[in-house]
């Protein structure tokens, strides 16, 4: 994941979690012109601060860098339910739904 993409990720889930610029740097203790310039200017957050950020913004480690974060809830609800279904089944579930069976 570039620079570019993780500057990118904190704008999506900032808006997702409906907070403005100054809501999050009071939420992690920096200033509004530091998310600002982040966001518009690709300044790079300390991963300390990264990690604040996603925490803040009501999100976790593993779906912020989840390589489509849009469906992220959605492959994790399938991941866990299949995650409960004994490997012989899971194997059968996969070569149904396996395109060129």
């Amino acid at each position: 994941m570039t620079v570019n993409e993780i500057i990118e990720r904190i704008g999506y889930i900032r808006t997702r979690a409906n907070l403005s610029a100054r809501a999050l740097s009071l939420a992690i203790g920096k200033t509004e012109s530091y998310i600002n310039r982040m966001e518009q200017k690709g300044f790079e957050p300390s991963l300390s601060v990264l990690l604040e950020i996603i925490e803040a913004c009501g999100s976790t480690e593993e779906e912020f860098f989840y390589h489509d974060i849009a469906k992220y809830a959605a492959d994790k609800r399938t991941f866990d339910f299949l995650s409960t279904v004994p490997e012989k089944q899971q194997q059968a579930i996969i070569d149904l739904l396996s395109p060129g069976k």
